[in-house]
């Protein structure tokens, strides 16, 4: 897959964000709960020295943990895609890879009203992901407190499994790129796309929660969402969107599936 075609990803990681507020929030603002120094500081570090050693064990927990979190994103893209593009019947049911295309932006269609606070279905649909999580969850208190790097890496690989329907829509995506590279290449642009308001949230706490929780910004991130999915639904009845094909979730396999009425210009952006 090329950067540009994997810039949809990014972009629903980026306005996604706001539902990381809330699924990730309290354990982002645990680093800051541990900021107290733990162990005693010579005299020579008391005072601003002491303030910047703080500051910056938690600059680097806040990026360890999220390294972790989109590491484990890669790694069940990585998984998903190889499962998919081991089936090698697969490529021959091109109604089966419809049906997964449209699931997909549908399940967008439900992040945007869930973040423009329309409609809560979402929290239904992450419930089927808490069978794997109860397996997961138990292993987080052996690294509590989050007092160093390692430990944050470690946690946000964990927490990377958390059940939650906005991760689930971009999977599912990218288990229809038919390989391990490219379905962990989707899910590392979608995590990156989140990584500017976890870092912030792991930065500036209080304050960007919020902003986030303003209903003007939850609208405005919740219609672009939506407007992401319904184009993707547009694409998968076989109209094209011009040049606004970039902005939708488009599996590379889709080229050999889209219907003959569309465009070169959609089948070249599928590829």
């Amino acid at each position: 897959m090329t950067g540009f075609s994997l810039l949809p990803f990014f972009m629903i990681g980026l306005l996604g964000g706001l539902h990381c507020v809330g699924m990730c929030g309290g354990i982002v603002s645990a680093f800051t709960a541990v900021s107290k120094p733990a162990r005693a500081f010579p005299i020579a570090v008391v005072g601003v020295n002491m303030t910047h050693s703080i500051a910056w064990d938690n600059v680097s927990r806040v990026f360890a943990y999220n390294a972790g979190r989109i590491s484990s994103y890669a790694i069940a893209g990585a998984i998903v895609g190889s499962v998919a593009g081991s089936i090698h019947s697969l490529a021959g049911l091109a109604s089966l890879q419809i049906a997964g295309y449209w699931l997909a932006n549908l399940m967008l269609v439900v992040l945007g009203l869930y973040l423009m606070d329309v409609w809560r279905g979402l929290a239904h649909l992450e419930a089927f992901g808490h069978i794997i999580w109860r397996h997961i969850q138990p292993l987080m208190k052996h690294l509590l407190p989050i007092d160093n790097a390692g430990k944050a890496f470690a946690l946000g690989g964990l927490w990377g499994w958390l059940p939650c329907g906005m991760v689930y829509s971009v999977l599912l995506t990218a288990m229809f790129t038919g390989s391990a590279v490219s379905g962990a290449s989707v899910m590392l642009a979608f995590g990156l796309g989140t990584l500017p308001m976890m870092l912030g949230l792991g930065l500036i706490g209080s304050r960007l929660r919020v902003w986030s929780q303003q209903r003007a910004v939850r609208m405005a991130c919740g219609a672009l969402v939506l407007a992401f999915g319904v184009l993707g639904l547009m694409r998968a009845s076989g109209m094209s969107a011009g040049y606004m094909d970039v902005f939708c979730i488009s599996p590379p396999s889709m080229a050999a599936i889209t219907p003959a009425t569309s465009t070169p210009a959609t089948l070249e952006f599928a590829r």
